[in-house]
């Protein structure tokens, strides 16, 4: 009788060799672009649901905030759970979450109803699939050019932006907010058999080698225990250092300035000054095609040069760019600037990133603490949407809103240039 092995059993190549890894890449840029375009659609939804319900700005807004602050919070644990459980379990369950969530939100008549679809459930699925996949499935099937793929699947964002906001806001003029959230959970469930065909564990697991590697990958043991504890354990140990605490404080800022302001409130921000929405998500689409760009060409920078500087710049940009839009008078020529300039930026920030977290931090446990940094840019993002929406109701306009959120902008520019280059591999190591 033979001998048991601890080894996995031989498996099937996949087609490509090596560059199977860019197979994957697409599917996971497939979902995270679903993933984006769920988290963008309440600013779709805004208007018609004032209308169709009569339900507050704030009222809608805060559910936005709850949506945009568990996308975050979930980042951690679903990196936990990738390692303990798989990345395949961990994104086929998600994405069946975020279309059944949004599906039944289609017969929702109270609030309540809003909070639990688009801010608790959706919430909890988009957020699995998101950043912290990404930055996982660079580190587990690429060896080189890492900036440029995580560039790629960053730029998800902006392109999941450009597909469906001026899609779904012109199903908003011809049908109302239904049709939206049914094409929304179409999409997230026509993804779910792609990943379960084409996505393999990891490189190993299938005969291959990462992209760049010249060696053969040993398969990783399983990760054992409570994922939850994982998670917290790594919190604790990362928190110890200040280069968790500089990348978490920018982080906060990155959302303050981006999804939470203007990817919520840019839509009523411009509706105020008299542009119909589908001309509105549009300019939201244009950031998207240049943030395609930005974003791809930022991963490129990050291979090769300081990340911290391009935080500076990144970040020094956005600032002010919200601090110009107030008093752009919203013209065509202004707005197209805005969202030239702004758009270059509006996620570049992630590849520098997830460059000095894998730098301070290991491979290893880079996904893990980069989860909770992405916590903190959406717990930014939702006090955006949320301080937005009640600066709005309160004096009727969104002009502190945008200031304050500029000027913020700049702090982080100061402080990506404190983060200290390879600080925090002897913490982790000794714990």
């Amino acid at each position: 009788m033979p001998s048991t092995s601890l080894q996995a059993a031989p498996v099937s190549r996949r087609p490509f060799g090596q560059n199977y890894a860019f197979v994957v890449v697409a599917v996971i840029f497939l979902a995270l672009l679903a993933s984006a375009g769920l988290r963008a659609t309440p600013g779709v939804l805004m208007l018609p649901l004032q209308q169709a319900f009569g339900w507050d700005v704030g009222v809608i807004s805060s559910s936005a905030a709850i949506g945009i602050f568990l996308y975050g919070l979930a980042g951690p644990f679903a990196a936990a759970v990738m390692q303990r459980f798989g990345i395949r379990r961990t994104v086929l369950g998600a994405l069946a979450l975020m279309s059944a969530s949004t599906g039944a939100s289609y017969f929702m008549t109270a609030p309540w109803q809003l909070f639990l679809t688009w801010g608790l459930l959706s919430g909890i699925g988009s957020g699995a699939v998101a950043n912290v996949l990404g930055a996982t499935i660079v580190n587990r099937w690429f060896t080189t050019n890492r900036g440029l793929v995580m560039g790629l699947l960053t730029a998800s964002t902006a392109t999941g932006t450009l597909i469906f906001m001026p899609g779904l806001a012109a199903l908003v003029a011809w049908g109302g907010w239904k049709p939206v959230v049914l094409t929304v959970a179409a999409c997230c469930a026509a993804l779910i058999p792609l990943v379960y065909v084409l996505v393999p564990e990891r490189p190993a697991s299938v005969g291959l080698r990462s992209f760049g590697s010249k060696h053969d990958d040993h398969p990783a043991p399983k990760a054992e225990g409570n994922p939850f504890i994982a998670a917290f354990s790594n919190l604790a140990r990362a928190a110890q250092t200040r280069a968790f605490w500089f990348l978490f404080a920018t982080f906060f800022i990155c959302g303050f300035t981006t999804n939470g302001l203007v990817g919520t409130h840019l839509i009523a921000f411009c509706g105020d000054h008299g542009i119909v929405e589908v001309q509105a998500a549009s300019l939201l689409a244009l950031m998207g095609f240049f943030d395609l760009f930005g974003t791809t060409l930022s991963g490129w920078l990050t291979d090769r040069f300081d990340p911290r500087k391009l935080l500076f710049f990144y970040y020094g940009l956005r600032g002010l760019s919200l601090i110009y839009l107030p008093y752009s008078h919203f013209s065509f020529v202004s707005l197209s600037v805005f969202a030239v300039f702004y758009g270059l930026d509006w996620i570049a920030t992630v590849p520098p990133t997830v460059r000095i977290a894998n730098e301070a931090f290991g491979d290893k446990n880079a996904p893990l603490v980069f989860g909770w940094v992405v916590a903190g840019h959406q717990l930014g993002a939702a006090s955006a949407a949320f301080f937005a929406g009640f600066m709005r109701s309160a004096q009727g306009n969104y002009l502190e809103a945008f200031m304050i959120a500029g000027f913020t902008g700049i702090v982080a520019a100061v402080l990506s240039l404190m983060i200290a280059r390879r600080p925090a591999q002897a913490v982790l190591a000794a714990a």
